[in-house]
C-alpha cells in the first residue's frame, strides 16, 4: 500500500479507494489471534490488495493493463475494474469460507456457498456505498468516479464478475478437498 501511495494519479481519490482498505487491516491485526486464517488466506488477501492498490494508484479507469487490454479485447473501455471486482471474488472467498469454518465448524455445502453469497452481497453494498460517495463529494464527477465509463450496467457486471471469480475459487476448492 505504502508504493501505491507515492505520487498516485489522483490523491483525493487515492484516498476514497483506500478507507477500506484501511478499516480491512484494522480488522485482520484486531482478530490476528482470535480467528486466526491459513498462510494461504492471507497469501489471498494480499494477491487482491496488489490488484487493488495498482487500479487504485492510476485510477481504475486509467490502469495501463486496463489500455493494454483495450485494443486485446476490442473495445473503448479499460477493463482493469473488472479485473478487480473478479479478483475481489477470487481471492477473499478463501478467508470468507476460512471464517465461515472457523465460527461455525460446517464444512460442507453451505461453506463453498457462502463466498459466492458474501461476494455478491458485499459486491453490491460497495457499489452503493460507491454512488452515495460520489453524489457526496464529486456529484459534478460522478460517473468518472465510480468508473462507469459509458456503461449503464457497470455495477452489474462488478458484482457478477466478483460473483464469478468467488464461484471458481470455491468450485476448485470443493474439488481439491474432495481429492485429498
Amino acid at each position: 500500500m505504502g508504493l501505491s501511495a507515492y505520487r498516485p494519479a489522483m490523491v483525493f481519490d487515492w484516498w476514497l479507494e483506500n478507507v477500506l482498505v484501511f478499516a480491512l487491516l484494522l480488522l485482520l491485526a484486531f482478530t490476528y489471534r482470535r480467528l486466526p486464517l491459513s498462510t494461504f488466506a492471507y497469501a489471498m488477501i494480499f494477491l487482491f490488495l496488489l490488484v487493488h492498490e495498482w487500479g487504485a494508484h492510476h485510477k481504475y479507469a486509467d490502469v495501463p493493463l486496463g489500455e493494454w487490454m483495450k485494443s486485446w479485447l476490442h473495445t473503448k473501455r479499460n477493463h482493469y475494474d473488472r479485473v478487480s471486482h473478479f479478483a475481489f471474488g477470487f481471492f477473499l472467498s478463501v478467508p470468507v469460507r476460512e471464517i465461515f469454518v472457523h465460527t461455525t465448524g460446517h464444512r460442507g455445502f453451505w461453506s463453498y456457498f457462502l463466498p459466492v453469497d458474501v461476494a455478491l452481497a458485499s459486491g453490491a453494498v460497495y457499489e452503493i456505498i460507491e454512488m452515495i460517495i460520489a453524489e457526496i463529494v464529486t456529484p459534478e464527477q460522478g460517473e468518472a468516479f465510480v468508473g462507469m465509463q459509458g456503461d449503464m450496467w457497470d455495477a452489474q457486471k462488478d458484482i457478477g464478475l466478483a460473483g464469478i471469480g468467488a464461484a471458481l475459487t470455491m468450485a476448485a476448492t470443493r474439488a481439491l478437498r474432495s481429492r485429498s
